[in-house]
């Protein structure tokens, strides 16, 4: 089986950066999640919980979650061919 990566990746940032955006807006109202997003902040130069740091946050999301997803997504692809 052959994965595609544009795909999975694009599917992937999606994910992330909604996530992202969801958890920074919930967080921002209530609280939820707090520690888990300042460690993102130090990861994610900008971000903060707030309004515009859920924006900050989905777009970091969106790139990190494509990087990674193709980078996954390329490297299956290369091992799978050597078997």
């Amino acid at each position: 089986m052959t994965l595609k990566p544009r795909c999975l990746a694009f599917a992937g940032g999606l994910l992330w950066g909604l996530c992202m955006l969801v958890t920074t807006l919930i967080s921002a109202n209530t609280g939820y999640a707090t520690e888990f997003l300042e460690v993102m902040a130090s990861i994610y130069p900008g971000y903060s919980i707030s309004l515009s740091g859920s924006i900050i946050g989905m777009l970091y999301g969106f790139i990190d979650g494509f990087a990674g997803l193709y980078v996954l997504a390329w490297l299956y692809n290369r091992l799978e061919r050597e078997k």
